[in-house]
């Protein structure tokens, strides 16, 4: 079955038994989104954070103390995300298929929006998604764009990459603002420079994709931005994902759609 067929639950149980690969074009009309737990101490402060960087982090879903479920993700959040990554006093210091024997009774899972989300409207209105066409992880890139801080959490905006044809930008910024909860519209079109991104070729995060000649690289804000927080902030512990490996929701994109 090809892999935008599958199901949630499908698609998880993959994962769970040794699956590893980027999300994006998995799934089709379901959302992804990023995860971070953190410990329940910090709970209050990622919130207030995220409302202050709501384009970065917009909240879908928040679950209990050393939950590994939520309302809108039936399955194990320790095993059914394709890969993960683990942080210790601001360090990552490993990836790892799961984290069962990891997942502590203090942490506070985080479901975070992602653009994955609203790829498939983007191909329905005739924009190309690069990363699709080619396989591979959509490119991330940290700028020199600082966050809005709290007492604990602060660091860098984290971007995600597609390039666009010039005639098509409009429509790209159009068609992704209609998704406020899964990043919506770019923060910046253009010259990456200007964001503080050396070389589009080095992305931080995932695969560098090809910039054709007659195309535009558009950047959106993206839900690594918490992690960024947790290493600048040198957050005891923390669990993401595996940047671009997603957590796969039992909600239809279209539930994010504004009209």
């Amino acid at each position: 079955m090809d892999v935008a067929d599958l199901s949630p639950a499908q698609a998880r149980e993959r994962f769970r038994t040794g699956e590893r690969v980027p999300t994006a074009g998995w799934c089709r009309g379901w959302t992804q989104a990023n995860l971070i737990a953190v410990p329940s101490r910090l709970r209050d402060e990622l919130l207030l954070f995220a409302r202050r960087n709501p384009q970065a982090c917009p909240v879908l879903d928040v679950g209990e103390p050393g939950a590994w479920s939520t309302r809108l993700f039936a399955g194990d959040l320790r095993t059914d995300l394709p890969g993960y990554r683990l942080y210790r006093d601001g360090r990552a210091v490993a990836d790892q298929d799961e984290v069962t024997a990891e997942w502590r009774a203090d942490l506070v899972p985080f479901l975070i929006g992602c653009s994955f989300t609203f790829e498939r409207a983007l191909l329905a209105a005739g924009v190309p998604v690069r990363h699709l066409e080619a396989g591979t992880n959509v490119p991330m890139y940290v700028t020199n764009v600082p966050c809005r801080s709290t007492e604990n959490l602060s660091g860098p905006l984290v971007v995600s990459m597609r390039p666009v044809p010039a005639e098509l930008v409009k429509t790209a910024v159009e068609v992704t603002g209609r998704y406020p909860m899964v990043h919506g519209a770019p923060v910046h079109t253009g010259d990456p420079a200007a964001i503080g991104i050396g070389d589009l070729a080095r992305p931080d995060y995932g695969d560098p994709v090809e910039v054709r000649a007659g195309e535009v690289p558009l950047f959106w804000a993206c839900g690594v931005t918490p992690q960024a927080a947790v290493l600048a902030g040198g957050v005891e512990f923390a669990i993401g994902h595996l940047p671009g490996h997603m957590a796969v929701l039992d909600v239809r994109d279209d539930a994010y759609l504004v009209t």
